[in-house]
């Protein structure tokens, strides 16, 4: 079961690759240096747990790279390759000792929750995107603060989970598919659910990892269809992060990260009040924000 779905992983790569790169070479879109410096950011914070999606969006909000209704979107397509990479990493290193029932359901239903979710945030209003990505980002500095305080779930040692508890870990995950489309990233709250379940927190890598790629993929697919993305910081994110993850899990993995982690946690902090803000405004004003993001060439984004 673990080959198939590391051949299922492989074929979505290639799949998604080449959407990618056909969507690029339609529209003449190339990598932003920025988007490159980012991915490469925010992919190795994600491979040693600290995450990427809460950064990429403080990012994002703080530099206006992209309209506040697209960043989930964008940020999506651009993080799954690197998601990809991590998968097939975690899943080689740590997944052959997970339950193989356990990994694949997650996976599969992060992946249907994910292709829920593409309709949902297409058509949602602004400030709803907006209110959600804030809740998300205030979810992810409360996740760092708890780790840096040790107040997080230490968790066990098991590597299954009872009939009871796994289908409560099933359906967790799809709605944490739904939610990746809003820019809630599905790190931090299945390594809680999985820790409090008396997993050993290690043996969530492989199954975030996993439902994080399949999920974007299939996602990412439809979002670039529809065209509400912005290709070049796709391909920043996606190029400059690969690299990043193969460093971090084979060079530096085992590094302190607390004080990171404390940074991070201000940065995404501040975004999420920001962000709250936006969409408290845009709900009572009843503001209208273009959906479409620029082409490659039609200059910088506007938030």
């Amino acid at each position: 079961m673990l080959i198939a779905l590391l051949a299922v992983i492989g074929l979505a790569v290639l799949l998604y690759g080449l959407a990618l790169v056909r969507a690029a070479l339609a529209q003449r879109a190339v990598p932003r240096l920025e988007a490159l410096a980012l991915g490469a950011v925010v992919n190795f914070l994600d491979t040693l747990g600290i995450g990427s999606f809460a950064p990429t969006t403080a990012w994002f909000k703080f530099r206006r790279m992209v309209p506040d209704r697209l960043i989930p979107q964008t940020m999506l397509c651009g993080l799954t390759p690197p998601a990809m990479t991590e998968s097939i990493v975690f899943l080689v290193g740590v997944g052959v000792l997970v339950d193989r029932v356990l990994l694949i359901s997650c996976v599969v239903a992060v992946f249907v929750g994910g292709l829920v979710g593409v309709p949902l945030v297409t058509r949602a209003r602004v400030w709803v995107v907006q209110a959600t990505v804030a809740v998300g980002l205030l979810l992810a500095a409360i996740a760092y603060a708890m780790q840096n305080l040790d107040l997080f779930p230490g968790g066990g040692t098991a590597s299954s989970l009872p009939f009871g508890l796994m289908v409560v870990a099933i359906l967790a995950n799809f709605a944490f598919g739904v939610l990746a489309n809003f820019g809630v990233g599905n790190y931090a709250p299945t390594l809680v659910m999985f820790s409090l379940m008396g997993m050993d927190p290690k043996f969530a890598f492989p199954i975030m990892a996993g439902g994080a790629s399949l999920m974007g993929a299939g996602a990412s697919f439809q979002h670039i269809r529809v065209g509400k993305v912005d290709l070049r910081i796709v391909l920043g994110l996606a190029l400059g992060g690969i690299p990043a993850v193969l460093v971090a899990y084979y060079v530096v993995v085992s590094m302190p990260v607390t004080y990171l982690r404390w940074l991070v946690f201000a940065v995404v902090l501040y975004a999420a009040a920001v962000m709250a803000h936006a969409a408290h405004k845009g709900r009572r004003e009843g503001t209208i924000e273009a959906a479409e993001a620029p082409l490659a060439l039609h200059g910088d984004a506007d938030a």
